[in-house]
C-alpha cells in the first residue's frame, strides 16, 4: 500500500522514529527553476570586515544564541525580515541546533544535493540566496541562517511565516 508523504511523516512522528530533519523530507529549501534563475541578493559588503565588525561590536557567542543574533543583525542591515523566535523555532525543527546536520535520505540526497546545516538548505538554494557579508560555506551557522531567512523572505514574506517544513 502506498502512503502519502504526510502519513509517512505522521507515522514516523507517532512512533518516535522521526529524527532531526525528518520534516525536511516534505519540502526542502529548494527554489523552483524561476527562483533559481533570478536570485535576489542583498547589497554586497566585504565578508571579513562586516563579520569582524559585528563580532567585535556585539561580542556574539559561538553558539546557537550567538549565531541567531549575528544573523539577525546582518538581516536587519540587509532589510531581510525575521525574528529570533521565528529563526529558533525553524532551526530546532530542522536540525535541533546542529550546524553540521545533513539529511542523507530524502529525494534531494538521492539526487546528490543533501540538505545541510541549521536550516537544512540545499546547495542551489544557498547559492541563490547567499547574503554577502557571510561565509560561502553552507554549514557556517550564520551563513546558513541568513541565506535561509533570505529565501523564506522571498518565498513566504518572512522566516516567521514558516511553521512547518519549507
Amino acid at each position: 500500500m502506498t502512503r502519502t508523504r504526510f502519513s509517512r511523516l505522521r507515522t514516523l512522528a507517532l512512533t518516535g522514529i522521526a529524527t532531526t530533519g525528518a520534516a525536511t523530507a516534505a519540502l526542502t529549501l529548494m527554489p523552483t527553476a524561476a527562483q533559481a534563475a533570478e536570485p535576489v541578493h542583498a547589497k554586497t559588503t566585504a565578508v571579513t570586515s562586516e563579520s569582524r565588525d559585528l563580532v567585535k561590536a556585539h561580542g556574539y557567542a559561538n553558539n546557537l544564541d550567538g549565531w541567531i543574533k549575528q544573523s539577525l543583525d546582518i538581516m536587519k542591515s540587509k532589510k531581510i525580515p525575521g525574528s529570533y523566535d521565528g529563526l529558533k523555532r525553524n532551526i530546532m525543527r530542522e536540525s535541533s541546533g546542529n550546524p553540521n546536520a545533513q539529511n542523507n535520505w530524502d529525494i534531494n540526497a538521492r539526487n546528490g544535493i543533501p540538505s545541510k546545516g541549521l536550516l537544512q538548505v540545499i546547495q542551489p538554494t544557498f547559492n541563490a540566496y547567499h547574503v554577502e557579508g557571510t561565509s560561502h560555506s553552507i554549514t557556517d551557522p550564520v551563513a546558513n541562517i541568513t541565506a535561509a531567512a533570505n529565501y523564506a523572505a522571498h518565498r513566504y514574506g518572512s522566516i516567521d511565516n514558516v511553521n512547518s517544513a519549507y
